[in-house]
C-alpha cells in the first residue's frame, strides 16, 4: 500500500520544512519526510542535519543582492512563524561586521557599506576607537572598523526554527513522516519515495532538500555539483554569574583577507545541557567530504581537534577578558554550489526537484529558499524576476 500526495518533501531540515509549510498553506496535499535528531551522534548510522544547533547569525546586509533579498524576505516572516507555531527562535541582538577599516587593501567594510546603502538599512560605521567603546566585549586589531546592523539582525535557533516550521506545516495539513528516505525514483507519472522502514509514498512531484546528503545516488537521478566541507565549531561555556556582563552583546562576523583569520561568533546562548555557551566558528583550512558515507562518518566523530585549537586562539584574541568555564567542540558541514547561490531547480525532467546548497549563508534565509522551492514544484518553473538570478542546478 502507498500513501499518495500532491508533493513530497525529502529532508526535514531548514529548507525542507520551510518548503513543506509553504506548500501546505497553499492547500496542497503534502508529506514532509525526515528523521528527528539522533540522541547519540556517535552510534547513529543514519543521516544527520546541520541544523542541530541553537545559534546561527541572521542579518540583512550582504554584498550579494540575491542573498540580501533571500534574507530580508525570510526575516520579515519570522514573526508570523513564531506566532503560528508558538515557538520563539529569533533573537534580535544585532550583528556587527568587523574588518580592516576603509582604505585598506582589503575592501570588506567598503562592500558592506555599499550593500547597506543599496538596501537602505540603518547600520552605522564605527572606527577603531568607537568599536572599543560601543562593544567592550571585543578587542580588534589596530586599524579595524565595523558596521553594526541593530534591527532585523542577531541570531536564530535553527533547531527551534525547524520545530516551528514543522508545527506550522502540520497545522496547515501536512503529513509529517519521521523516517529516513532510502530511495527516490520515478514510476510512470508519479515519483515514489521509499523510507528505510519500508513505507512507500507517492506524489506528482518531489523536492529533495537533504543538505549535504543530496550527494546520495539514492535520492537523485544524477549527481549534482555540490561541494561539502567539514566544519568544526567551538563552544565556550559562560559562568552563570557572569551572564549579566554580556547583556547587549551582538553576533559578530570578523573578516580578514586570510581564511585562517576570519571567523563568526555568537553571544551567550543556552543549550539542552543546561549550560550557556559563546560559539565561534571559522575553519582555517578546508576538508572536502566527497560522498555521503564520508559525511556520515564526519558527523559521528568529534570534529577537528586542530581546528578547535585554532578557534580557541581566535576567541582569546577577540575576547581576551573572557575566561570560559569549559570548552567543547563538535562537527558540522557546509554545502557549496558551483556559483554560490542555492540550487532551486529540477534534477531531471520536471518531477524531482532539488533545493540545497546553503553556501554558509542559508540558515537565516531558509524560509524564502523553501518558498521558492514550493513555487517551483507548484508551477513547474521558477519565475521570480525580481531576483535576477539563475538558481538552476549544476551537475557533475
Amino acid at each position: 500500500m502507498s500513501e499518495s500526495f500532491d508533493f513530497i518533501v525529502v529532508g526535514k531540515g531548514m529548507m525542507g520544512a520551510a518548503a513543506a509549510r509553504h506548500l501546505a498553506l497553499s492547500g496542497a496535499g503534502v508529506a514532509l519526510v525526515g528523521p528527528d535528531e539522533p540522541t547519540d551522534w556517535a552510534s547513529h548510522s543514519g543521516v544527520f542535519s546541520s541544523h542541530y544547533d541553537n545559534a546561527r547569525i541572521t542579518r540583512t546586509i550582504d554584498d550579494d543582492p540575491v542573498w540580501a533579498r533571500l534574507a530580508r524576505r525570510s526575516i520579515e516572516r519570522y514573526d508570523e512563524i513564531e506566532r503560528e507555531s508558538g515557538i520563539r527562535f529569533y533573537h534580535e541582538v544585532g550583528c556587527l561586521m568587523a574588518g580592516p577599516a576603509p582604505g585598506s587593501s582589503y575592501d570588506y567594510i567598503e562592500q558592506v557599506e555599499k550593500a547597506r546603502d543599496a538596501l537602505g538599512v540603518e547600520a552605522p560605521l564605527y572606527d577603531s576607537e568607537a568599536l572599543s567603546r560601543r562593544f567592550p566585549w571585543f578587542r580588534f586589531p589596530e586599524g579595524a572598523a565595523g558596521v553594526y546592523e541593530r534591527l532585523g539582525a542577531g541570531y536564530i535557533n535553527p533547531r527551534a526554527l525547524v520545530a516551528a516550521q514543522v508545527i506550522c506545516a502540520e497545522k496547515a495539513g501536512a503529513r509529517i513522516v519521521r523516517d529516513e528516505v532510502g530511495a527516490v525514483s520515478e514510476a510512470d507519472d508519479r515519483v515514489v519515495v521509499t523510507t528505510v522502514s519500508g513505507m512507500r509514498l507517492e506524489a506528482g512531484r518531489v523536492i529533495v532538500a537533504a543538505g549535504g546528503f543530496s550527494l546520495s545516488d539514492k535520492l537523485l537521478p544524477r549527481p549534482i555539483d555540490l561541494t561539502v566541507k567539514a566544519r568544526t565549531v567551538l563552544f565556550a561555556e559562560v559562568a552563570a554569574s557572569e551572564l549579566p556582563d554580556f547583556e547587549g552583546m551582538p553576533s559578530l562576523i570578523g573578516a580578514a583577507p586570510e581564511q585562517e583569520k576570519s571567523y563568526y561568533l555568537l553571544p551567550p546562548v543556552g543549550y539542552a545541557d543546561g549550560r550557556t555557551y559563546i560559539k565561534i566558528g571559522g575553519d582555517p583550512t578546508d576538508r572536502i567530504l566527497g560522498d555521503e558515507p564520508a559525511i556520515r562518518h564526519w558527523f559521528r566523530g568529534p570534529g577537528g581537534a586542530a581546528a578547535a585549537e585554532h578557534l580557541r586562539r581566535l576567541l582569546a584574541e577577540v575576547m581576551p577578558d573572557f575566561r570560559p568555564v569549559s570548552t567543547r567542540f563538535s562537527p558540522c558541514v557546509t554545502s557549496f554550489t558551483r556559483d554560490g547561490l542555492p540550487y532551486i531547480g529540477f534534477a531531471e525532467g520536471d518531477r524531482i526537484a532539488v533545493v540545497t546548497g546553503g553556501n554558509g549563508q542559508a540558515a537565516k534565509s531558509s524560509d524564502e529558499i523553501g518558498r521558492l522551492g514550493a513555487v517551483l514544484v507548484q508551477n513547474g518553473r521558477l519565475d521570480e524576476p525580481e531576483y535576477d538570478a539563475d538558481f538552476a542546478v549544476a551537475f557533475r
